[in-house]
C-alpha cells in the first residue's frame, strides 16, 4: 500500500514533477510504480528512461520492476541506466557525428593519471591527483579548456588549465574519452547536432531521475536537452541529502528545475518508513539550521523508540573499545545479528582503531567506502609471501612477491618463465630452479630469480622450525619493505602504509602466541575459524590468513558489522547505528577533502585546487547534511560519540625513524551539530561504560539464559 502523497506522485502526468523524497520515504517504490502507471496509461515502455547514479541503484530498480513488467520482452522494457551508461550508449550510436569512431576507448583513472603526468612533466603524485581532480571538476561544470584558461584566478589554476588543454588534445588524438567525458561529450554532441538531438528526444519520451540533488551542471544540461520542451519528467530528490558538492554536485539544479519548468508540480514525501520518533526528531532539529528550498518534516508511525544516546570519551582508543563493548552487549540483549550494526565515521582513517578492536574481539566486519585491512596493497604485498610459503604452486603470489619490492625481475623475464612453466605444466616457483629454464634466458636475468627463490626456501625452512615472533621482523627487514614504501610513495602516504604494516606484524605475532580455542569469526572477514596455538610458526599463521582472506572476499553477504564512511552509507539502513568522531574539525570536517585521508586507495575524493580549507557557510551546510544522512541511516537506535582528545599528525621524525611513533594528541571540541540536535555534549546523557561494567552486564545476561 502507498500513502496519499506517494499515490499522487505516481499518478501525476500533467507536466514536469519534482518529488521531494525525505530519507526513508519510499522513493524507489514511487519511481517503479510510476513506470508501471505510465505504461498502463499508454506510454510505450521502451520510450521510458529511469536514470540513477550508481550501477547498484540501477540494478535494484531493475529487480523491482521485473515482477511488474514480466510480460514485456527485454527489448520493449524501459531503459534503467546510470547517467554514464546512457552517455556510452549515445556515443556508441551517434559519436561518429562528432568524429568519434564507434569503438572508441574509455580510459580508466590510472591511464588518465599517466596522461596528466606527461602533461605536467612531473612525478609528483600529489600534484597529479590535484590536476586530475580539477580537470574533473571543470568537466562536470561544463567548462572547456579555453574557458578554464581565460577564467583562471591564479597561476596554479592557469598551469592546470594548460594541462587540461593538452590532456584533452591527447584524448582526442587517441580517439579516447575519460569517465567525465561520458557526460560532457554527449552533451556537446546534442548541442551541436540537431538531428541527433531530435532522434534521442523521439526515442526517449519520458524521464524519471533519481537523486536529482546529486546532479552536477553537466548532467543537468544533458537531462535538460533530452527532456526538451515536452517537460515529460519526474525528478526525485532531497535537498537535505545533497552531500557531493566536493565532486561537482550542486543544489542549484533543484532551483534550475523551477526556472526551466515554470509549471513544475512539487510533491513532498514526509512519512518515513525507516526510523523511530527520537531519531527523526534529532534529524529534523539538526536540518532546520540549514536554509530550505522546500520545507519538510519527517515523521513515522513507529513510536518514539530508544532515546538517542551520546557519549564522550578520553581518546579514540577508549571510544573504539566502548563502542564495541556496547555493540556486543546490545546484540546479546536483543538476540540480533552482527549485520544489524553499523559504525559510521567521517573519514576512512578513523576505521583503523575500530578494525583493531573488532579483530581483537574476533567480531566479523565488512568495510565500505574504503578497504578492509587485508585489501590494502601493502598488506597484500606481504600476504603474497605468506601464500607462497604455504603453497608454492600459487603463481599470482609468486609474481607479486618476486616483484615487490623491485629486485631486478621484470615483466619480460616473468613472461618467459610463465611460458616455460606452461609447457612443463609446473609452477613458476618450481620452474625457475629447473635446468631447462636456463637455456631460455641469459644468466643476468636468471640470477635475481634464483636469488629470490633461494630466499623463499630459506624463509620456509625457518618458518617451519622457529617461532614467528622474531622471524617476522627478520623477514620484513630482509626485503627492506619500509625503504621500498618511502621510495615509492609521498612521505605522508608511506608513513600511513608503514603503520599498517606494523599493525599487521603485531597481529601476526599475537596470533602466533595465542592459546585460544578455535573461535567463530576472526574479525577480518565473517564466519572464519582459526586457531594459532601457543608457539605457532609463521606457517601456521599463514594458513590462518589464507582462510581469512578467502572469506573476506565474500564478506559482503556475511553476518558482519558494517564499518563505513558516512558518504558510502547513503542509501543504506541499519537497525542500530553508531556515529563516531562527532567533533569540530572532523564532523564538520576542517579543510579540503584532499587532506582528509578519505581518499586512501579505495577511491579519490575530488577537490578544487583553489578550494580553501576554511569552514565556509556552504561547507558547513553540506557537513550538516552529511550528519543528517548519518542520523537517518538508523532504524531503532542511534548512538553518537566524541573524543576529548584525538591523536593528531605524527611528529616529523616519525617518517625517518626506525618505526612509527605515537601521534601527538590534539584536544578536541564536541561538534556544533550535537547542540543543534539538542544534545548536551559537555554533559552526555550517559557516562562511558567501563570494561568491568560491560563484563558484569554480559555475565548477568548469560546467567539469565542458563537452563535452571
Amino acid at each position: 500500500m502507498m500513502n496519499e502523497r506517494q499515490r499522487e506522485a505516481v499518478r501525476y502526468l500533467n507536466g514536469p514533477c519534482l518529488v521531494i523524497a525525505g530519507a526513508g520515504s519510499g522513493k524507489t517504490r514511487v519511481i517503479t510504480h510510476k513506470i508501471e502507471h505510465l505504461i498502463r496509461s499508454g506510454q510505450s515502455a521502451g520510450s521510458i528512461a529511469a536514470i540513477t547514479f550508481t550501477n547498484k541503484a540501477a540494478q535494484e530498480m531493475s529487480e523491482r520492476l521485473k515482477p511488474m513488467l514480466k510480460s514485456l520482452s527485454a527489448e520493449a522494457r524501459p531503459m534503467v541506466s546510470t547517467f554514464h551508461s546512457l552517455g556510452v550508449q549515445m556515443l556508441r550510436q551517434d559519436g561518429a557525428s562528432i568524429g568519434l569512431k564507434p569503438r572508441f576507448s574509455i580510459i580508466d583513472s590510472n591511464d588518465a593519471g599517466a596522461l596528466v603526468q606527461e602533461a605536467l612533466a612531473t612525478t609528483d603524485r600529489k600534484l597529479i591527483r590535484i590536476a586530475q581532480s580539477q580537470i574533473s571538476l571543470w568537466k562536470n561544470a561544463l567548462i572547456e579548456p579555453d574557458e578554464a584558461l581565460a577564467t583562471a584566478a591564479n597561476e596554479r589554476l592557469h598551469q592546470l588549465a594548460r594541462v587540461y588543454r593538452e590532456y584533452n588534445a591527447t584524448l582526442t588524438a587517441y580517439q579516447s574519452v575519460d569517465f567525465d567525458d561520458l557526460i560532457l561529450v554527449p552533451t556537446r554532441m546534442l548541442r551541436s547536432q540537431a538531428e541527433v538531438l531530435q532522434r534521442w528526444r523521439e526515442k526517449l519520451r519520458y524521464f524519471l531521475v533519481d537523486e536529482v540533488q546529486d546532479t552536477n551542471a553537466c548532467q543537468y544540461a544533458l537531462l535538460h536537452l533530452l527532456v526538451g520542451p515536452r517537460g515529460a519528467l519526474t525528478a526525485v530528490g532531497d535537498d537535505d541529502q545533497s552531500i557531493y558538492g566536493w565532486r561537482g554536485a550542486t543544489l542549484e539544479n533543484l532551483r534550475n528545475l523551477e526556472r526551466d519548468y515554470p509549471n513544475l508540480h512539487v510533491i513532498k514525501l514526509e512519512q518515513n518508513y525507516r526510523s523511530s520518533g527520537h531519531i527523526l526528531t534529532a534529524a529534523n532539529q539538526l536540518i532546520t539550521h540549514n536554509p530550505k528550498l522546500h520545507e519538510k518534516k519527517l515523521w513515522s508511525e513507529f513510536g518514539p523508540g530508544d532515546p538517542v544516546a551520546l557519549f564522550a570519551y578520553d581518546n579514540e582508543e577508549a571510544e573504539a573499545e566502548s563502542v564495541i563493548q556496547r555493540l556486543q552487549a546490545l546484540k546479546f540483549e536483543r538476540r540480533g545479528k552482527f549485520e544489524d550494526y553499523a559504525i559510521l565515521y567521517r573519514g576512512n582513517h578513523q576505521a583503523r582503531v575500530f578494525e583493531q578492536m573488532l579483530r581483537k574481539q574476533k567480531i566479523p566486519y565488512v568495510l565500505s567506502g574504503g578497504q578492509s585491512f587485508f585489501e590494502r596493497s601493502e598488506i597484500r604485498d606481504l600476504i603474497a609471501y605468506l601464500r607462497l610459503l604455504v603453497n608454492d604452486d600459487d603463481d599470482p603470489a609468486f609474481i607479486r612477491a618476486a616483484t615487490t619490492p623491485k629486485r631486478g625481475i621484470g615483466n619480460a623475464t616473468l613472461q618467459v618463465l610463465g611460458e616455460y612453466c606452461g609447457q612443463r605444466k609446473c609452477s613458476m616457483f618450481q620452474g625457475l630452479f629447473e635446468a631447462g629454464f636456463e637455456a631460455r634466458l641469459p644468466a643476468r636475468q636468471i640470477a635475481p630469480l634464483r636469488e629470490f627463490g633461494d630466499y623463499i626456501n630459506r624463509l620456509l625452512w625457518r618458518a617451519t622450525r622457529e617461532p614467528a615472533d622474531q622471524l617476522v621482523d627478520d623477514w620484513i627487514a630482509a626485503i627492506e619493505y619500509r625503504a621500498y614504501l618511502f621510495a615509492n610513495n609521498e612521505d605522508k602516504i608511506a608513513a600511513m602504509k608503514w603503520q599498517n604494516v606494523c599493525d599487521f606484524i603485531e597481529w601476526v605475532k599475537k596470533r602466533a602466541g595465542e592459546q585460544d580455542e578455535p573461535t567463530a569469526g576472526v574479525g577480518f572477514g565473517a564466519g572464519a575459524k582459526q586457531s594459532a596455538g601457543k608457539g605457532s610458526t609463521l606457517i601456521d599463521v599463514a594458513q590462518t590468513i589464507s582462510l581469512i582472506t578467502q572469506l573476506d572476499r565474500n564478506a559482503q553477504d556475511a553476518d558482519a558489522v558494517r564499518l563505513s564512511t558516512i558518504h558510502a552509507s547513503k542509501g543504506l539502513e541499519f537497525p542500530h547505528v553508531f556515529v563516531v568522531g562527532c567533533e569540530e574539525g572532523l564532523l564538520p570536517h576542517l579543510g579540503g577533502l584532499e587532506e582528509d585521508e578519505e581518499a586512501s586507495e579505495g577511491g579519490e575524493a575530488k577537490t578544487s585546487a583553489s578550494s580553501p580549507g576554511a569552514l565556509t557557510t556552504t561547507r558547513i551546510e553540506e557537513e550538516r547534511r552529511l550528519m543528517y544522512v548519518a542520523i537517518t541511516r538508523a532504524q531503532k537506535s542511534l548512538t553518537l560519540s566524541w573524543c576529548k582528545e584525538r591523536g593528531g599528525r605524527p611528529p616529523a621524525d616519525a617518517q625517518t625513524g626506525k618505526g612509527p611513533r605515537r601521534a601527538v594528541p590534539i584536544a578536541r571540541e564536541p561538534s556544533r551539530f550535537l547542540a543543534e540536535i539538542g544534545m548536551s555534549a559537555r554533559n552526555p546523557i550517559a557516562e562511558p561504560v567501563t570494561r568491568e561494567q560491560a563484563q558484569q552486564k554480559l555475565g548477568a545476561l548469560r546467567n539469565l539464559l542458563k537452563p535452571k
